[in-house]
């Protein structure tokens, strides 16, 4: 009981809170790229910045929920895991400065979807905080 408290709470809360706001901004710059607030060039480079290590987390926390065996959990991150793998192997994962406004419509789109699921998994953390938190001291009162 207590390896859940810590899993839930110390590692994947903080890599939730850490997609979710890499996603955030990865919207807010595409955005600014709409309304020419920032040059391509700064808008690509900042958002690649982030891509590579969105992939890699992602893939680590839904490898620690397949070997702690929260099968829900890794069900749900899989297909966006694997799609992140996809990605990489064509090479289409960084945003390409000649072409983002040819895609930006379609890469705001998906980052928007990201953002969602992201916010969803926050939702479902914060729900098995708090059942895990209820269990563990419901059974201490008995």
């Amino acid at each position: 009981m207590a390896f859940d408290l810590f899993f839930w709470l110390l590692i994947c809360f903080p890599f939730n809170i850490a997609f979710l706001a890499s996603a955030f901004y990865q919207v807010l710059l595409l955005s600014d790229l709409e309304s020419d607030y920032v040059n391509p060039y700064d808008a690509s480079s900042k958002i690649n910045y982030f891509v590579v290590p969105e992939f890699i987390g992602q893939g680590l926390l839904c490898a620690l929920f397949l070997f702690t065996g929260h099968w829900f959990m890794f069900l749900l991150m899989l297909p966006l895991a694997c799609y992140h793998v996809r990605l990489y192997v064509k090479r289409q994962h960084l945003l390409d400065v000649t072409e983002v406004f040819r895609v930006l419509n379609a890469e705001k789109t998906f980052r928007i979807a990201k953002l969602a699921f992201y916010l969803t998994m926050i939702i479902i953390n914060i729900f098995r905080l708090v059942l895990i938190v209820v269990f563990y001291f419901d059974m201490d009162d008995e």
